[in-house]
């Protein structure tokens, strides 16, 4: 990467100016924090679109599928087997292809608009008094920046939707709960228009709202944004309806590519590598261990649930790309507990290192950094259960820091 030095500047200062908000209890205006996030983000998105490096998936898989849209032809089975997705937003990319923006610029710029607009719904998420500061402190996360503008990766779409879908179920509580409780489900199936785990955020959009009636209607109306993309592949992509099984089970398939992060790091040495069998074990402890973490926090805010359910999938899964730790930031920022900072700092500087210091070298100075730098992500797994909501398992429990200065303690951990 050729701008790593500034790109590293710009991050850290983030952080620091988020931490300062905290400590010295600032709040910013939204226009602030808007102001922060739009001029970091395509600073950061101008600099990667120039860069001589790029991301691998985001030539090799994301533009095919866009290209493939403009050729009117399946982006699953036409985009070299890189996209395992719905067409949702490789419709996107082809239209600004078919724009003649640049794709550098054009397969960021999804990205970095969506992330722009989870400001202020990180806002909206906290409520309260601090809601100015968790929308200026998202703006800052230096995370979201990475993925958004140097990666491409489309996980802030998901999101934009996702925490949509959160804020919209819970005003469902207070007025025209069948309404909301639609509009919810249609938003988080949108969500999964553009990636298939935000399944992941359903129970904690489910739970916001009042009644087993409105959760029926949230819960069939997340179904439906899913099924009209993929039956209206035909017309919009030139599926034939016999291709039809064949993208629902690709898009279905969960490659067994581990040894990016975690225990199966170590397993493999850090080599990165297909392996069913440890991706099999792992797909079994994801659900064993999602299923308990979902019933010790069932009576907790529908937000510490599902930052819970986010971050305990880190702990275990078998495999990981650096933008799946973007999962749980917006909901962390909203609701931060003990450990937040830690968390959002430690995963921040790991991802960091494969972002802006593993891209400095060849292919073979690359492959002999991964592994150690794979393997070093077990550190962060005790760090992420501490960040656990643990003080909100039972109801009626004292709420997540979301209001007020918080303890000098964590801030000081976190530098």
């Amino acid at each position: 990467m050729d701008y790593a030095i500034l790109t590293g500047f710009v991050l850290v200062s983030g952080v620091v100016l988020a931490i300062a908000a905290q400590w010295k209890g600032w709040k910013p205006s939204l226009a602030v924090a808007l102001a922060v996030g739009i001029g970091v983000r395509v600073l950061i998105m101008s600099l990667s679109a120039v860069d001589t490096w790029q991301p691998v998936d985001f030539v090799n898989s994301f533009k095919p599928a866009g290209e493939a849209i403009l050729a009117h032809q399946d982006p699953v089975l036409n985009s070299k087997g890189g996209w395992h997705f719905l067409p949702t937003i490789p419709y996107i990319y082809g239209l600004l292809l078919w724009m003649h923006i640049p794709w550098e610029i054009a397969g960021r710029l999804v990205t970095v608009v969506s992330d722009i607009i989870l400001i202020p719904l990180v806002g909206k998420l906290a409520g309260g008094k601090d809601a100015k500061l968790r929308a200026f402190q998202y703006a800052c996360n230096p995370l979201a920046i990475l993925v958004a503008s140097v990666h491409g990766q489309v996980e802030p779409v998901s999101l934009v939707f996702g925490v949509a879908a959160f804020v919209v179920a819970r005003n469902a509580r207070t007025s025209r709960p069948v309404r909301n409780a639609i509009i919810a489900g249609l938003l988080m199936g949108l969500a999964l228009c553009a990636k298939s785990w935000p399944i992941w955020l359903v129970p904690g959009m489910l739970f916001f709202l009042p009644d087993l009636r409105t959760r029926a209607y949230a819960f069939f109306a997340t179904g439906v944004a899913p099924i009209f993309f993929l039956v209206t592949l035909p017309i919009g992509a030139g599926t034939s309806l016999a291709q039809l099984p064949e993208v629902i089970r690709t898009i279905g398939d969960v490659r067994p590519i581990v040894g990016e992060w975690g225990w199966t790091a170590i397993y493999v040495g850090g080599d990165w590598t297909l392996n069913s069998g440890a991706a099999r074990i792992g797909q079994y402890m994801i659900y064993g261990t999602l299923l308990i973490v979902a019933f010790v926090w069932r009576r907790a805010d529908p937000i510490d649930l599902t930052t819970a359910l986010l971050l305990a999938f880190m702990v275990v899964t078998p495999r990981l790309g650096a933008q799946y730790l973007l999962w749980f930031m917006p909901f962390l920022v909203a609701r931060p507990t003990r450990f937040a900072w830690p968390v959002i700092i430690g995963c921040s500087t790991w991802a960091a290192i494969g972002y802006l210091y593993l891209t400095q070298f060849d292919h073979l100075g690359w492959a002999r950094l991964h592994a150690p730098w794979a393997m070093s992500s077990v550190l962060l797994l005790p760090v992420l259960v501490a960040a656990l909501p643990w003080g909100s398992r039972l109801k009626g429990a004292p709420p997540s820091p979301t209001s007020g200065k918080v303890s000098s303690e964590p801030v000081a951990a976190a530098v």
